[in-house]
């Protein structure tokens, strides 16, 4: 049976049909982190197309895939989390859709949900989130779809940089791995489907 991921050879200025980004820091300190399940998602969906993020020019490691002939770019910054807005604005600028910010996709993770849980949302607050505070300065706007994974809070409030930059153990592991692949099927029922019928499946 014929896979339904293909290859793109090469950009052309068409926007993409969706610009998935997932949040995290670079360097294999941070690999496993609470902080980086946004960038496995991404990862993960490169890996089933049997392909590797790899270095663009938007400070991000960039695949591009086609599903059922539609164009995904998947993408994880390199700017450090508290500055993904840098990457993120050149990654809408390079796949021509700022214009179409509905087709931007950021998956992150969230305190304010316990270890395992997702939801999609569309705009809205962000929670003091960082990552979602310098992508709506870059943008001037929040009004894009986001794929929230919890790792729950910190048993101590002060805790909450240091909580999100560990690897949890392995518990809360095992249920994170299950949400990183709930969420990459969000990420492809958005390709299908209008952002309320996959906030009705998925949250």
């Amino acid at each position: 049976m014929p896979s339904r991921w293909r290859a793109r050879k090469k950009h052309t200025d068409t926007p993409a049909d969706l610009v998935v980004v997932g949040l995290g820091n670079p360097g294999d300190k941070f690999v496993g982190s609470r902080h980086n399940v946004g960038a496995e998602v991404v990862e993960l969906l490169a890996d089933r197309h049997g392909q590797a993020l790899r270095k663009g020019r938007e400070a991000a490691m960039v695949a591009e895939i086609r599903v059922d002939g539609q164009r995904v770019v998947l993408a994880f910054p390199q700017t450090f989390m508290n500055k993904s807005g840098e990457a993120v604005r050149a990654l809408v600028r390079r796949w021509s859709i700022t214009d179409h910010l509905d087709r931007l996709v950021i998956v992150h993770d969230e305190l304010d949900l316990p270890p395992g849980r997702i939801k999609v949302k569309h705009g809205g607050g962000l929670a003091g989130h960082f990552g979602l505070s310098s992508i709506k300065s870059h943008l001037n706007t929040a009004d894009f779809t986001r794929i929230r994974i919890g790792v729950g809070k910190p048993p101590n409030p002060q805790a909450g940089a240091d909580y999100v930059l560990k690897r949890p153990g392995r518990a809360d592991r095992d249920v994170l791995d299950d949400a990183v692949e709930r969420a990459a099927e969000a990420v492809l029922a958005l390709l299908d489907h209008p952002v309320d019928v996959v906030m009705g499946r998925f949250n």
